[in-house]
């Protein structure tokens, strides 16, 4: 058999938490990007310096929730004095009308951060839902479901934060952490075997490599191969429930002969419509482009309290 992810161990470890220093840039640019060279002219005419407010950030549509701690730091940034309340934690699936957080303080800085709250909350909270419902369609398969690096620029770590919150595992960070060979590589690199090769010998002994095959003869190339220039990882691209079968019937051969580990990914056209066949052909992980790509945000509002 291939090597199968445990989702319990998944489930424990939780979405974690984002680095504060890169919530404090990205709300800071943000909010730098809406008050210009001059603020907020509209609050600051309209609202006395003095005054106070309480609101309440609601769900309008039922969803997972993500992205509290940014919001948290969106007020926090504008006034010390501003009170976030979290209602539920992220990762938390909520109906429609639930209060998700309560925020108290003053109305000038309250008001003022609403919009780059909930472009943060909604933004993220859309991705977890949609990661939520491939996840819960692959369901009892074994198969985790994992994100692309196909991410908004500068919002890659908020955006597979959310796919954590919506049960997903993440698939690399960038092009540092892990080696993944494409067609493109293999074209460029003048072949497969050199590809691996070359491969093989510059990554570090912590770095894995992946190598992404769309044919079953490519994918017996690259197990032919596992002794002398072994992979962690095939990405098999846009192949078929009974392609995807066959291919983990081999590198199950091929780990019970050699003892090699190597995690099978099926990739390419999934969909929620998809998702279920693939992962019942017994991969280990699907990666979706459209978790981050596509994902609606999901509609939520800050009503204040009379």
């Amino acid at each position: 058999m291939t090597a199968r992810v445990n989702m319990n161990t998944l489930a424990d470890i939780g979405a974690g938490q984002l680095p504060s220093m890169l919530v404090r840039q990205a709300v800071e640019m943000a909010l730098a990007e809406d008050l210009g060279l001059v603020g907020d002219i509209t609050t600051d005419a309209t609202i006395p310096a003095d005054a106070v407010a309480r609101g309440v950030f609601a769900a309008r549509t039922g969803g997972v929730v993500s992205g509290l701690d940014v919001a948290r730091a969106t007020f926090a940034a504008l006034d010390p004095g501003v009170r976030f309340e979290a209602q539920v934690a992220d990762g938390a699936q909520v109906g429609t009308n639930t209060v998700i957080a309560s925020v108290s303080g003053p109305a000038r800085a309250i008001l003022t951060g609403e919009r780059v709250a909930l472009n943060f909350m909604g933004r993220m909270s859309g991705i977890a839902s949609l990661t939520r419902r491939y996840v819960d369609a692959a369901a009892g398969t074994g198969a985790a479901i994992a994100d692309t690096r196909k991410t908004t620029p500068g919002l890659r770590a908020f955006e597979k934060y959310a796919v954590r919150c919506g049960g997903g595992v993440n698939h690399r960070i960038g092009l540092f952490d892990a080696v993944l060979i494409k067609d493109n590589h293999i074209v460029a690199a003048g072949g497969l075997e050199l590809a691996m090769r070359a491969a093989r010998a510059r990554a570090g002994h912590l770095v894995k490599i992946e190598i992404e095959v769309d044919t079953l003869d490519q994918l017996d190339r690259v197990l032919a191969m596992a002794r002398t220039a072994p992979v962690d990882a095939v990405l098999l691209d846009n192949m078929t429930p009974d392609q995807l079968r066959a291919a983990v019937a081999r590198v199950a051969a091929v780990r019970a002969s050699t003892g090699t580990r190597i995690v099978t990914e099926a990739s390419g056209g999934v969909s929620l419509a998809t998702v279920r066949a693939i992962a019942e052909s017994g991969v280990d992980v699907i990666s979706v482009g459209a978790l981050t790509h596509s994902a609606p945000v999901l509609d939520l509002g800050l009503d204040f309290e009379g």
